[in-house]
């Protein structure tokens, strides 16, 4: 059972923390999926990730961990059904090439060997069997050349879509993999901004500080939306998984800060809800912020307005990072809802918002969990200062926060609020 003063937040608005669990241990946290009454998170600092049992959401119990091998990173995944997707990069924080928030800055194909030559890791995709929900059986692996896969969205059926650096080119590119056999996934396609294949002699047009990469993309029928970091927003038709197309490329950085990490679509409204992600201490990045764009053309994405920034205290001043990380996306077998948002906001915990009206956005409910126990982080000079990373709803309400070094929560908002 959690310790009580893990139960009691540093502030809330409609929200309460049900539960909490240390994750066997491994406090550290990124993606979190949530199926069968079992949790499924990966880990960044410890790597690997493991299988927490949620279905007493005040007594969630952890069952294993998977640790993956060498230099290997899988700290994003997805699950839908019986399949579970886990990828598998270079951890590149742990790489020579790169140092700190460097990580942040610039292309990675220039400070690393994509080429294959380090055997330290494994790039690529593993597919699990999960239809023993506390008990996962990888049933195949597809390996992929270059860094590996950084994120993937997979929604069920035949196809998968991941970011992901091949050899060739300068950051990760979007890339459709074939599901038809889960044992055998094989790419089919890929599709990047002009001037990252660098193989093929293209050279970037941005200013080399910056970084464009597609974080990745979500994709909701034959429409992908990509986030690409510093490199703006791309619709992209996807109706022939052979042959992406971009129909629009979006980008406001400069003079706004960039990071661009989720493109959520909203189809049944024509909205599309883009998150910039923060990463740096004290707000050294500049303000990240969530833009509501309307895509009634998909070519054509329109901003029409921002979602407030948490002033509730003085948390550009907290320590650690204030800003937006990532989004709650809608996906199946989960809460769906194109009227509220759920955003996690590192040390401001996390938001949400009411977007019925989409010109005027306003927050309904935000929890921030205490400070962690305990930093996992081994980035230098890292303040113990919650990092609220990453959020998911299921169907039943429940939300299940992650954080770079608290472990999982498990919070309720108000009755009401998500009728």
């Amino acid at each position: 059972m959690a310790h009580r003063d893990l139960l009691k937040p540093d502030y809330a608005r409609n929200m309460r923390i049900l539960g909490h669990s240390d994750q066997g241990g491994r406090g550290d946290g990124v993606q979190v999926m949530v199926t069968g009454g079992h949790a499924y998170v990966g880990h960044l600092f410890s790597q690997g990730w493991s299988v927490i049992d949620v279905r007493d959401p005040r007594n969630p119990a952890f069952v294993k961990h998977y640790p993956m091998p060498g230099s290997t990173w899988s700290q994003h995944l997805q699950t839908h059904g019986d399949l579970l997707l886990v990828v598998n990069m270079k951890n590149v924080m742990a790489d020579e090439g790169v140092k700190g928030g460097n990580y942040y800055e610039g292309s990675i194909g220039d400070k690393i060997d994509t080429t294959g030559s380090d055997q330290s890791y494994c790039a690529g995709m593993r597919v699990y069997d999960i239809s023993d929900r506390a008990n996962p059986v990888e049933i195949g692996f597809m390996p992929l050349e270059g860094l590996g896969l950084h994120r993937i969205w997979y929604d069920g059926g035949r196809w998968a879509y991941v970011s992901a650096l091949p050899p060739g080119f300068t950051d990760d590119i979007f890339i459709i993999i074939d599901m038809a056999d889960p044992t055998n996934p094989k790419p089919v396609s890929k599709l990047w901004l002009p001037g990252m294949n660098a193989a093929a002699g293209e050279k970037p047009g941005w200013d080399p500080k910056y970084r464009y990469a597609l974080h990745h993309a979500i994709v909701k029928g034959d429409l992908a939306c990509g986030a690409w970091r510093d490199g703006g927003l791309t619709t992209m038709d996807v109706s022939d998984r052979y042959n992406p197309k971009i129909l629009s490329h979006v980008n406001f950085c400069p003079p706004f800060a960039g990071g661009s990490h989720n493109a959520l679509a909203l189809p049944d409204r024509n909205l599309l809800v883009l998150v910039e992600e923060a990463t740096g201490n004290d707000m050294a990045d500049g303000i990240k912020r969530n833009w509501i764009f309307d895509i009634t053309d998909p070519s054509r994405p329109i901003s029409i307005s921002t979602l407030p920034i948490p002033d509730d205290a003085d948390y550009a001043t907290k320590g650690g990072q204030f800003g937006p990380h990532n989004i709650h996306e809608n996906r199946p077998e989960s809460f769906q809802s194109s009227d509220m948002i759920f955003v996690t906001y590192q040390n401001a915990g996390l938001r949400v918002y009411d977007i019925r009206d989409p010109f005027r956005p306003k927050e309904i409910a935000a929890l921030v969990p205490p400070a962690p126990e305990k930093i996992f982080d081994v980035r230098p000079d890292m303040p113990k200062i919650v990092d609220t990373t990453d959020v998911f709803v299921a169907e039943d309400g429940l939300i299940y926060i992650t954080d770079f070094n608290a472990g999982l929560y498990i919070l309720e908002m108000d009755k009401g609020l998500l009728d």
